[in-house]
C-alpha cells in the first residue's frame, strides 16, 4: 500500500484468497498511546507494575474520547475500506467497540474458542448467542481489529485460519437468507477449517486488521510482558448498502468477490 489511497492489485488479491489485509500505520502511534492512557484508567491495575495484573483478560466498554475518534476516522483506514467494501457502502464509526485487555498469565482466559463473529439479530435481540450470518453476511462488511498497543508473536495476537472465510461461504450458502446462528455456525465451520493455516495479527500500535466477515478466528493466552490493547469492531453497512453477491451491475467488491470465490462463481 503506497498512500492513503491506494491498496494495490496483490494486496486485494491477496484479501480474497487469505481473508485478511494490515493496514500499517492506520492511525499513529501517539494516538494509540492516547488511548491506552484513557483506558488505563478503567482497569484495577497499574501500567508499569505486572503485580497488580490480577485477570488474563479485562474487557472494557465503549470509547468516544478523541483519538478513539481519530482512530475510528483515520483517511488511511476509511481508503482501505473504500477498496474492500465499495465507497459509500459502510457506515463512519464514531466510537471504537468493546476491548479486550490481555495480560500476561497462566490462568486460561475462558475465551479462546474458534469461532465467526455474527452479523444480525436472531429471536432475540438482547442474547448474541442467537445473532446470526448468512451468505451474503447481512449486517457486517468487516471485522476490524485496532491494535492499540504492540503485539508480538507471544503477546496474545488474534489467530485467524487463513482463507476459513471461503470454506463458511460454501457452509451457508444452503441455508438461504435466514442464514445460521453464531453457535450453530462455529459447531460447523471450526472442524471445516481445521486443514487452514494459522496466521497471527502481530504488527505495531497504529495498525488495523481488515478482516472478512467470514474468518474463522481465536483469541489465545497471553505469554509476553506488556499488555495488549486492542478493538475488534465491524465495519457496518449504510442503510440499504448491506453486501450483496448477486449484482446487476456486476459491480462485487473483494469482500462479495470473496464470498463467491467460496461459491465457485
Amino acid at each position: 500500500m503506497d498512500d492513503e489511497s491506494t491498496i494495490d492489485d496483490a494486496a486485494v488479491s491477496a484479501f480474497v484468497e487469505q481473508g485478511f489485509l494490515r493496514v500499517e500505520g492506520a492511525f499513529s502511534r501517539e494516538v494509540a498511546a492516547e488511548c491506552r492512557e484513557i483506558m488505563w484508567r478503567d482497569i484495577a491495575g497499574e501500567p508499569d507494575d505486572p503485580a497488580t495484573w490480577k485477570e488474563p483478560v479485562v474487557r472494557l466498554g465503549f470509547y468516544g474520547q478523541e483519538p478513539f475518534q481519530a482512530a475510528a476516522g483515520s483517511p488511511r483506514l476509511a481508503a482501505a475500506c473504500d477498496t474492500l467494501a465499495g465507497k459509500g457502502r459502510w457506515a463512519p464509526r464514531g466510537v471504537l467497540g468493546t476491548f479486550p485487555v490481555r495480560f500476561r498469565s497462566d490462568d486460561d482466559p475462558g475465551d479462546d474458542g474458534w469461532h465467526i463473529d455474527a452479523s444480525f439479530p436472531g429471536d432475540d435481540p438482547a442474547d448474541y448467542l442467537s445473532y446470526r450470518v448468512n451468505v451474503s453476511s447481512k449486517g457486517r462488511w468487516l471485522l476490524m481489529l485496532f491494535l492499540m498497543s504492540d503485539v508480538g508473536e507471544n503477546d496474545a495476537p488474534t489467530r485467524i485460519r487463513a482463507g476459513s472465510h471461503l470454506d463458511v461461504a460454501a457452509l451457508l450458502e444452503p441455508e438461504g437468507e435466514a442464514g445460521l446462528p453464531f453457535m450453530d455456525l462455529a459447531q460447523r465451520a471450526v472442524p471445516a477449517t481445521e486443514h487452514r493455516p494459522v496466521a497471527l495479527a502481530t504488527g505495531r500500535a497504529g495498525d488495523v486488521y481488515l478482516c472478512h466477515p467470514f474468518l474463522v478466528h481465536a483469541a489465545q493466552a497471553h505469554r509476553g510482558t506488556e499488555p495488549r490493547f486492542m478493538a475488534q469492531p465491524p465495519l457496518v453497512p449504510r442503510p440499504g448498502e448491506d453486501p450483496s453477491i448477486e449484482r446487476a451491475d456486476g459491480d462485487h467488491s473483494p469482500v462479495e468477490a470473496a464470498i463467491r470465490r467460496g461459491l465457485g462463481r
